[in-house]
């Protein structure tokens, strides 16, 4: 017997529950519900195989190849299922539709004793309330939109203000990208598009009030599209503007940027996308300094001939209610928090 269990059910009840994702690896890595555990029916080439079998000889083929695949790991899924199961008391399965790979696990779970339920509509269905969820969430916030050149240190500025309490929303860390033509250096892939919306409606889900601190941002970040509706929204908010001397945001970006051990290679490749920009001489010029290690000239020499004069041509659309010189990252936090206790918390 299948039991099923709507999403916004798993939500009311989250310590209760755990989501299983029984899809493949590839499908789990490009995007899944937050907080999901993969535990895959099949292996990425297994559910090649089914598919193009299922589409193109018989269905009934396709089961077989099926069984044959899933029955040689029971034991491990087994295993895993029980782990899990001790903490939570309630499993809730999940594949692409609800379909076949769910259902048929959710059964075999439940009839073994466990309160196993299959979630309806499964991953295509949590898209759905994301996607219908997630314009409304956003309906009553006011974003406080922090700007500053490139190096201003605002990303971690918000890590800080969330630890004093500030609702934030961190749209670079949900798309996994800095935003800017070196953002993905040290970082890795940047996120898919529905990974995104789903880790932005997570952060805005646990908000305490209606104002909400965000960086501020173009519309695309990396291969990202920031929905229209927060973008819309950002650009109705408070823009507050940082500024920091050449010195202070040199040694933010190096300690940003040159930690990873596959730093240089990353910043010379991502170096060719900035031929529209910068001469193919300086381009040699600034390989060659990193490759001689000498970071700090070379990022002083992008902040000034590149960054800057983009972010000051980007920034004139924009009204700022407040202008702020930082010393520091501390600096900016204290007086970003001041000017929120000064102007909006009565309000909030």
């Amino acid at each position: 017997m299948i039991k099923f269990v709507e999403y916004n059910e798993v939500l009311e009840n989250p310590k209760e529950y755990i989501l299983i994702d029984v899809r493949s690896p590839k499908e789990f890595n490009e995007a899944t519900i937050p907080g999901a555990v993969n535990i895959p029916l099949f292996t990425n080439e297994e559910r090649e195989k089914i598919g193009y079998v299922y589409v193109n000889e018989s269905v009934e083929k396709a089961k077989r190849i099926g069984i044959e695949a899933i029955s040689a790991r029971l034991p491990y899924i087994y295993d895993r299922i029980v782990s899990l199961y001790k903490p939570h008391k309630r499993l809730a399965f999940f594949c692409a539709k609800g379909g076949m790979r769910s259902g048929s696990i959710s059964s075999l779970i439940n009839s073994l004793g466990f309160n196993s339920y299959k979630l309806k509509g499964g991953y295509k269905g949590y898209r759905d309330f994301i996607n219908k969820q997630l314009p409304l969430i956003n309906e009553d916030i006011k974003y406080i939109v922090i700007h500053g050149k490139t190096g201003t240190g605002k990303t971690e500025i918000l890590s800080r203000l969330r630890e004093k309490g500030f609702d934030v929303l961190d749209l670079e860390y949900a798309a996994n990208h800095r935003g800017s033509l070196l953002g993905n250096v040290g970082l890795g892939e940047c996120r898919s598009q529905k990974m995104f919306e789903s880790l932005v409606y997570e952060e805005l889900s646990l908000r305490k009030s209606k104002y909400v601190f965000v960086e501020g941002e173009s519309k695309r970040i990396g291969r990202i599209i920031i929905s229209q509706c927060i973008f819309n929204k950002m650009n109705e908010g408070y823009h507050v503007y940082l500024e920091g001397d050449v010195s202070f945001r040199r040694e933010n970006l190096l300690r940003e940027y040159t930690s990873p051990d596959n730093a240089d290679m990353e910043i010379i490749e991502d170096l060719e996308a900035m031929k529209k920009h910068i001469s193919e001489k300086n381009i040699i010029r600034y390989k060659d300094m990193i490759m001689n290690r000498e970071y700090d000239k070379v990022c002083e020499e992008l902040m000034i001939k590149y960054y800057d004069p983009m972010y000051i041509n980007s920034m004139k659309k924009h009204e700022f209610v407040e202008k702020m010189y930082i010393e520091s990252i501390e600096d900016g936090v204290n007086k970003l928090q001041k000017w929120f206790e000064d102007n909006l918390q009565l309000e909030g």
